[in-house]
């Protein structure tokens, strides 16, 4: 008899769930999803694959790439992580969650091979083996994979990329990945093999030659061989120029917000120019970006009070998410932020970015997770920078508390953990739009 939705989700569940767990239990190993995928006669081996790493902009360029091959024609299947309102989010088919009924029955079937393997799979693992095995069963012409945390030990890395992409490295899980940046480099450089063509997006001169000596076939870099040339707010996102080894595209419209984003499409038709060994045509570029959406980053959700979601979950991403509001909501009057961070976040570093001196309230709550650093800690934080701060006792409440304390001119920002973005987009957002 065949699993309900509801049984297989629940079965996914039983997993060790590392993304909420509050520690790494075990050294990293890919001997477990190597062993699941081999069981299945190794799916990922059975279409190319487009796998990217990087400490910041992989959901927004796998997006990205993923509209590019799809205006070019191709059956392309991505898997992303992690999701906001739903797991059937992380694998999509020509941009299209994977049904109910499909991802019950892949489940299924992977779930069903634990009985033979040694030690079981932990949940990304097991989620990894469905996405590589369901893109084989609707025969993708390529898979556009993103790492999970780092790269050489990401269970994502059983796949051989054909074209490797790394957006750009920082500080960002040290604890795992570091302690210094090149550590973290050498951890992004591990999905290069040698059959790979690498689209390096990070230009820091000393750690690139940790990924020009990871052994690529071809090497692209950021300022050198790619890059965007011109960048200037647009309505309701960006104008850029894009340059790539092989063509320039000018007056490029991006319906989406931040600098930020110019880079990271840079990186993205670098990386679809690759995978074909020649330029794309203009019309396939201003097709594709201009119908790509990326929910949860800068994501403009209501008006008056302005309400945007972002997750800007580490330093860096606070950075680009300042810079952004500065830029492209400046016309907003005062801004009323709702926060929540998981534990290892340094609450002052990211407050100190993103709340200015217009800045009505701080509103902290709890993510939604075992990792939750308590909002009492992340209120204490945005008081010792001089700012009013209350707490919530959930992502609903922080978000109702915000939209009393916010005048309708006002910009209400909701941010840290994705776990965060995800609740308030439940509430804010249609989960079907």
């Amino acid at each position: 008899m065949s699993w309900s939705h509801a049984r297989a989700i629940a079965a996914l569940d039983t997993h060790l769930n590392l993304e909420s767990s509050l520690t790494v239990a075990t050294p990293p190993t890919l001997e477990r999803v190597a062993q699941l995928v081999g069981l299945m006669g190794d799916p990922q081996r059975s279409y190319p694959v487009i796998h990217l790493t990087g400490t910041n902009g992989k959901g927004s360029t796998a997006r990205m790439i993923t509209a590019l091959l799809v205006a070019r024609g191709l059956s392309v299947g991505t898997y992303t992580s992690p999701d906001l309102q739903g797991v059937n989010e992380r694998l999509t088919w020509n941009e299209e969650p994977i049904s109910d009924d499909a991802l019950t029955e892949v489940l299924e079937g992977v779930i069903r091979l634990e009985e033979l393997m040694a030690a079981p799979p932990t949940r990304f693992e097991v989620l990894t083996a469905a996405a590589y095995r369901w893109f084989a069963d609707v025969a993708v012409d390529v898979a556009v994979v993103e790492v999970g945390l780092g790269g050489r030990w990401d269970a994502t890395n059983v796949a051989d990329a054909d074209v490797a992409v790394v957006t750009n490295v920082s500080l960002d899980h040290a604890e795992i990945l570091g302690p210094t940046l090149a550590d973290i480099a050498w951890e992004k450089a591990g999905i290069v093999k040698a059959t790979s063509r690498l689209v390096l997006g990070e230009d820091d001169a000393t750690l690139a030659p940790v990924f020009r000596h990871a052994g690529a076939a071809a090497v692209w870099e950021r300022g050198v061989d790619f890059g965007c040339e011109d960048n200037e707010p647009a309505h309701g996102g960006r104008l850029v120029e894009l340059r790539t080894p092989g063509s320039s595209y000018p007056e490029v419209y991006l319906p989406l917000h931040g600098s930020h984003q110019g880079d990271n499409a840079a990186v993205a038709l670098t990386a679809a120019e690759t995978f074909f060994g020649a330029p794309l045509s203009a019309g396939v570029v201003e097709e594709a970006f201009g119908g790509v959406r990326v929910p949860g980053r800068m994501e403009v959700v209501s008006r008056r009070p302005l309400v945007i979601l972002d997750g800007a979950h580490n330093p860096a991403g606070a950075e680009a998410a300042a810079t952004t509001l500065a830029s492209e909501f400046s016309a907003t009057r005062d801004r009323v932020i709702v926060i929540g961070l998981l534990r290892g976040r340094d609450a002052g570093e990211m407050l100190g970015a993103l709340a200015g001196p217009h800045t009505r309230a701080v509103v902290a709550c709890p993510p939604p997770s075992p990792r939750a650093l308590p909002a009492a800690e992340v209120a204490d934080a945005a008081r010792a920078l001089g700012h009013h701060a209350v707490t919530a006792d959930t992502v609903d409440d922080a978000v109702e508390r915000a939209m009393g304390l916010a005048h309708s001119d006002d910009l209400v920002f909701v941010t840290g953990s994705l776990y965060v973005v995800g609740a308030a987009r439940d509430r804010l957002v249609s989960s079907t739009s």
